[in-house]
């Protein structure tokens, strides 16, 4: 690393970077000799702004995602659901991701799955944009709205991280995300659980049987969503957890 790097190295470890030496190699291949660019560049990431928005990309689970300013960056923590998600999408089968973003989730099990059709879904429109920018079949509305009658009783995988974050625990979360990441994508009502619940209501219509829900969550809302996917008939239920043991997913199947 040239004295340069280094520098910008030491300002974004002093700015609360977790990974400044890889940050700092990232920011220089984006900037490409462009002085002036790498100092903007440099600025906004001390600032906060998401290190994706600012190259563009990001690497989820072996696959590079663009990532457009505004829109959610997909995070290490939703990797296991992903590689869970793919491993359960027959060849030749049909995943369906909600509320999909960048397009991270979907991209990951088409790259899986060569020959399976996979669909997303999203309402806002810049990512929109950015999930067909990763060769994402994305269906433009809100959750299941917008999927064609002809996949009901036909998917095989659906997928959805859906916004979990509890509305009085926002002011939680880091400065950088509530000061950056769009409050759409992370405003899960009272107890976290509003957009979760209507997917798990929803999803049967689409689900053959035997298909599988996957869904993101977080805090203690693992055994209030595993009621209710049980009384809407998944079963099998499995929660996901990180290294720390925390729950991060949950997983089930229709009978």
């Amino acid at each position: 690393m040239d004295p340069d790097r280094a520098a910008v190295s030491r300002m974004l470890a002093a700015a609360g970077c977790i990974a400044p030496d890889a940050e700092a190699d990232a920011l220089f291949a984006a900037a490409d000799g462009d002085a002036t660019l790498l100092a903007d560049l440099v600025a906004r990431r001390r600032a906060g702004e998401p290190i994706a928005w600012l190259v563009g990309a990001v690497t989820f689970c072996n696959v590079t995602v663009t990532v457009a300013p505004g829109v959610y960056v997909p995070r290490p923590q939703t990797e296991p659901l992903a590689r869970r998600a793919a491993s359960l999408l027959p060849a030749d089968g049909l995943a369906v991701d909600l509320c999909t973003g960048s397009g991270a989730i979907a991209a990951v099990l088409s790259a899986a799955a060569p020959g399976a059709r996979v669909v997303a879904t999203e309402l806002e429109e810049t990512a929109v944009g950015c999930a067909r920018r990763n060769d994402v079949e994305v269906f433009a509305g809100f959750l299941d709205d917008p999927l064609p009658a002809t996949f009901e009783r036909r998917v095989d995988v659906m997928t959805a991280v859906v916004p979990y974050v509890p509305t009085d625990e926002l002011r939680l979360l880091p400065r950088d995300v509530q000061i950056y990441e769009p409050r759409l994508a992370l405003d899960g009502g009272a107890d976290g659980i509003d957009l979760l619940a209507e997917v798990v209501r929803r999803s049967p219509r689409w689900l053959r049987p035997g298909g599988w829900l996957l869904l993101e969550l977080g805090g203690e809302q693992a055994a209030t969503i595993g009621h209710m996917l049980r009384a809407m008939g998944l079963d099998d239920a499995e929660v996901l957890t990180d290294d720390e043991g925390a729950p991060r997913a949950i997983c089930a199947r229709l009978r």
